[in-house]
């Protein structure tokens, strides 16, 4: 679980890093700058779950430990 949720994060932020280059600065929230900023807030959303749950799972095995 540890590795997917690496390797979703990492897909995650490179979405993040090309749409912060279609983001057109004189008009941001018009055209694709708009999908881009929402695209952006999509992966920011993904990236904070996926660490919601590895943190939960840590906490899960530390339960069981127990």
């Amino acid at each position: 679980m540890k590795i997917f949720t690496l390797i979703v994060s990492i897909i995650a932020l490179a979405l993040m890093g090309y749409n912060m280059t279609k983001i057109n600065l004189d008009h941001p929230f018009e055209g694709e700058s708009v999908i881009a900023l929402i695209t952006i807030l999509a992966s920011l959303c993904a990236i904070v779950l996926l660490q919601v749950l590895r943190l939960s799972k840590r906490v899960n095995q530390k339960l069981k430990k127990q």
